[in-house]
């Protein structure tokens, strides 16, 4: 007999490492089935209030601050947060003594009941999730949205395991779980098996987490690693890294292309012809949405709504459905995001740029002249690919952050740039110099950490401040 999800975690001693939104979720959820939690974090209790305060301390040990890894010595499971590296030494030991080693995506996939469609890549993931949950909304499915995105799966996990509980029909409050994936996490799963998985494109970006790039495709690979052939891969033809991993997958394949039209006989899926998304999936081609139709910004986002009218179909849902969603989506905030059009010029917000292919595509998603603001924490990102694009796009570079002479020195002959101490020195510098006609472009090329809590933090931080200009 199949063992209730739940069950091989009871009255087991299991260490939480890291208490970001996952490991909080990660909690909560093994308190619910009877784990014996300890929490663990770097960090001092100070500085975890916020999160602290959402777990029940008379069911969860807490072990912070610079002796936090002792937690891990008695661990029966641990369970670690994507931004804690399975190559720590404490990490390391803790499987060496026979300790299971997950991540919160495996932890929560052995509690869902409902089909999980994963998204993951280097960029878009987000845009295409979102997207997939306003197409579930509209083929009328109960769809839980999160993962790497707003909402830690955890919390689906918990509601899953609640509602099995309770006299409510059924085994599941969702009838689909659209989940936004990272390489991170992805290191730590076992049997996550989603129904769809998507790889949307792989490009350079964590190189300062992986020793080489082949390191990173293998993490992404192993999204497809357990899918049967009952299940789907969605793969991005135009992409080789990504099309390389079509190889060998034991799933149906399904691709999507911005290139070409996906008429042999072999394949199928979504492409861009005639100005038009067109789908097929075993019969005749059929139009999605005229492209003109779209909200959406940037060719890059053309690829994302691609993938996901391929993805939306493989999930079973009606073209009315994915064509509703995709003619009203806007966009998401600190994603090419317009925030105000000040005399004549716009500032858009990218904020979620965060790595040189992201502002490479940003920049090509503008005909104006560009006032461009890059810069922050450097990733191991080779900035001398963005040197081309700026000497063409951009009428003045202006550059903040740790990775500000990293960036400056490779761009080469470039003299249209200047540093600035602040996010605010960096918007009123652009503001004074900006004529009508230009775009001001916050896309940093770089992670957040060097000056703000996050890339949410560093996108309304400039919304704010463009609001302010008078």
């Amino acid at each position: 007999m199949e063992r209730e999800p739940g069950e091989e975690f009871r009255d087991r001693r299991v260490t939480v490492v890291g208490l970001a939104r996952s490991g909080v979720a990660a909690a909560r959820l093994l308190v619910a089935v009877g784990a014996r939690v300890t929490v663990a974090d770097a960090k001092e209790e100070a500085q975890l209030g916020p999160m602290l305060a959402q777990l029940d301390r008379k069911a969860v040990a807490v072990r912070v601050g610079p002796a936090y890894e002792a937690a891990l010595e008695g661990a029966e499971v641990v369970v670690v947060s994507p931004g804690v590296p399975v190559g720590l030494p404490m990490v390391r030991a803790a499987r060496a003594r026979g300790a299971t080693v997950i991540g919160e995506l495996e932890l929560a996939f052995r509690f869902l009941a409902a089909p999980v469609l994963a998204v993951t890549g280097t960029n878009g993931k987000s845009t295409t999730v979102t997207l997939l949950g306003l197409m579930a909304e509209r083929a009328g499915r109960r769809a839980f949205v999160g993962g790497n995105i707003g909402r830690a799966l955890c919390e689906a996990a918990r509601a899953t395991w609640e509602h099995r509980r309770s006299a409510a029909p059924g085994v599941s409050p969702y009838d689909v779980v659209v989940a936004e994936v990272s390489s991170f996490q992805l290191e730590t799963i076992e049997r996550f098996r989603p129904a769809v998985a998507a790889v949307l494109n792989v490009t350079p970006d964590h190189l300062d987490r992986y020793e080489a790039l082949d390191d990173y495709v293998a993490a992404k690979a192993r999204i497809f690693m357990n899918q049967t052939a009952s299940d789907t891969a969605v793969l991005n033809l135009d992409d080789g890294r990504v099309a390389a991993m079509g190889r060998g997958l034991r799933s149906r394949r399904l691709g999507f292309s911005c290139r070409r039209a996906l008429r042999r006989p072999e394949e199928a899926g979504a492409w861009l012809e005639g100005g038009k998304i067109v789908a097929a999936l075993g019969g005749p081609p059929v139009e999605v949405v005229a492209t003109g139709e779209l909200r959406l910004i940037g060719g890059h986002n053309l690829a994302n709504a691609t993938a996901a009218s391929a993805i939306g179909l493989a999930a079973g849902w009606p073209v009315e459905a994915i064509r509703g969603a995709l003619r009203t989506f806007p966009g998401l905030e600190h994603a090419l995001e317009l925030v105000r059009e000040r005399r004549g010029v716009r500032y858009v917000n990218d904020s979620k740029g965060t790595n040189v292919d992201a502002t490479l595509k940003a920049l090509e998603s503008f005909e104006a002249p560009l006032l461009l603001i890059a810069g922050g924490r450097d990733k191991g990102g080779d900035f001398s690919k963005l040197r081309e694009a700026i000497a063409r796009r951009v009428k003045r570079l202006i550059l903040i952050g740790e990775a500000a002479p990293l960036i400056k020195a490779a761009m080469g002959s470039f003299d249209r740039l200047v540093e600035a101490g602040s996010l605010r020195e960096a918007v009123a510098r652009a503001a004074a110099e900006a004529e009508p006609g230009d775009v001001v472009l916050l896309s940093p090329a770089c992670a957040s950490f060097d000056m703000f809590a996050d890339y949410q933090d560093r996108g309304r931080q400039f919304k704010q401040l463009v609001h302010e200009l008078p």
